[in-house]
């Protein structure tokens, strides 16, 4: 069973977390999948602060004999999909970055024979 104490910590951290991540949303204009995911973490954590029996409940459904240990299995579970889903991010992003570098590589090489083109035909036009 939890101190009056620590549920009273758990709930002002949490409730100050959300309120961080919700400003710092707003401040960096950031894309709507990862707002969603930040403000999603930071309400799982209030729940669980304010109404501790949902952890204890989830817990139990899962075989789970430690309320802690659930809790550890849930952090551990979510930062592994957030990571996950980053590395695709991040794949998708050197995949764009590659693909522009290419195209600029065309467009420069195609802008320098153009240029030698409009030389040759600047020689050949002039009077001898």
């Amino acid at each position: 069973m939890m101190t009056i104490t620590l549920r009273i910590a758990l709930i002002l951290v949490s409730v100050g977390t959300l309120f961080l991540m919700m400003r710092r949303i707003r401040q960096s204009k950031m894309q709507i999948e990862s707002a969603v995911f930040w403000i999603v973490l930071a309400l799982v954590l209030v729940v669980f602060s304010l109404f501790p029996a949902v952890a204890d409940f989830a817990a139990h459904c899962l075989g789970i004999y430690s309320t802690a240990n659930f809790l550890f299995l849930f952090a551990i579970f979510v930062l592994i999909v957030k990571v996950f889903y980053m590395t695709i991010h991040i794949s998708q992003l050197e995949m764009k970055i590659r693909e522009l570098v290419q195209q600029m590589a065309l467009d420069e090489k195609k802008a320098q024979e153009d240029k030698a083109r409009i030389q040759e035909i600047m020689a050949q036009e002039e009077p001898k």
